[in-house]
């Protein structure tokens, strides 16, 4: 069962959405600053102390697996940020300069589960919640200070990969999905496909097997001194099958045929509940050709057709969508998409932010996670 709301507190909002089944209920929120004119640290204030409350609401059983805060000057901020994060040491925590486009200076993404157990690993960056058999392994902000872009996602992947081992885990049968940020993404954004798709080889990963569900897009993590930073989520315990892939092709080309390597849409099928992890999208057709150069409303429509087809592949819709992440290269296109989405997708947990997308042509690009029912009687359920 979906249940959508959105919910004014002291200073800030939330948008809530809720998925039921089963006793594992899943909810995301974006929790939004109401007063764009406060200072950071009263907007900070403002913010955890909604978030607070959200969290109280939800009732004891609700944990928090994973965490990402939207600010707007990390340099400036994040170690504010971080002094509050010590602590509630829930949740695995993702910290990424893209600026909310409302105005305000920092926006918070959170994912709750409730039927679950949950706790850190030691001695890794993974953030675990247990169920049925399944272990749910969150990771966010792996990132080094090497030289270059190439070098920094290379170790950023070894390392990934490592923990992955430490948990009877790979890259290629466990990782669902992965979010890389990248500073001065016109510049470095090669360098890190390049390590991408060399670490990809190592692995199996091929265009005869499969891919990551991904996002690559401009961002600055709390470590300034770091080019890459890498968000990620694998789950422990799955079945051959249980793991699919989404194309699209009567909409969407293959994203190696331009070099680069990721799924378009990853599918996990549990025996309650179908996961669906839409990859970073945008306005392109499937020649991967980019659709209505600098018109910001077509291209704005041709990437949620897209998505929409990504989603009828999977047996879902717009109604399933849990969250959406809107990412514009040009602040001044704000107002035209707040309200595309605003009118399509009222309640939903949205965040728009200000962030360059891998192809300068690009003016918008959106990704979302969704669930829906399944009966699946040879998995176990989440």
């Amino acid at each position: 069962m979906h249940n959508q709301q959105s919910v004014q507190f002291d200073g800030a909002f939330a948008e809530i959405h809720t998925y039921q089944r089963n006793g594992v209920d899943e909810i995301h929120a974006m929790i939004h600053v109401s007063d764009p004119t406060l200072s950071y640290e009263q907007q900070l204030e403002a913010l955890q102390g909604a978030y607070a409350k959200f969290l109280s609401s939800q009732g004891s059983e609700a944990l928090p697996i994973f965490k990402r805060y939207f600010l707007s000057d990390a340099a400036n901020q994040a170690n504010l940020l971080l002094s509050h994060e010590i602590e509630d040491p829930m949740g695995s925590l993702s910290i990424i300069q893209q600026p909310p486009l409302d105005g305000t200076k920092i926006a918070l993404w959170v994912y709750l589960l409730r039927g679950v157990q949950a706790c850190a690993v030691p001695g890794t960056q993974l953030f675990e919640a247990t169920h049925n058999g399944y272990r749910h392994l969150w990771a966010g902000a792996y990132c080094n200070n090497e030289t270059d872009s190439e070098a920094q996602t290379t170790i950023i992947f070894n390392n990934y990969i490592l923990e992955l081992a430490a948990q009877n885990c790979s890259l290629s049968e466990n990782c669902v999905r992965t979010w890389f940020y990248v500073s001065d993404i016109d510049n470095r954004y090669a360098g890190m496909v390049r390590a991408r798709n060399a670490v990809f080889e190592t692995q199996g990963l091929t265009d005869q097997t499969h891919y990551i569900a991904s996002t690559g897009i401009g961002g600055i993590g709390a470590n300034a001194k770091s080019f890459v930073h890498m968000d990620a989520y694998a789950v422990s315990g799955l079945k051959a099958g249980q793991m699919k892939y989404l194309y699209a092709a009567d909409h969407l080309n293959r994203t190696s045929e331009y070099g680069v390597r990721f799924e378009r849409g990853t599918t996990v099928d549990y025996g309650d509940r179908r996961q669906i992890f839409i990859s970073g999208t945008a306005s392109i057709d499937d020649k991967g050709q980019i659709l209505h150069t600098g018109n910001i409303r077509q291209q704005a429509e041709r990437t949620l057709e897209n998505i929409e087809a990504l989603l009828k592949e999977a047996e879902a819709t717009f109604d399933d969508v849990e969250q959406m992440i809107v990412y514009l290269r040009d602040h001044a296109d704000y107002l035209v998409v707040k309200q595309i989405f605003a009118e399509r997708f009222p309640n939903k947990p949205i965040v728009i932010v200000n962030a360059p997308v891998c192809r300068p042509g690009w003016l918008i690009e959106v990704e979302c996670m969704a669930v829906r029912d399944a009966d699946n009687p040879q998995y176990a359920a989440f």
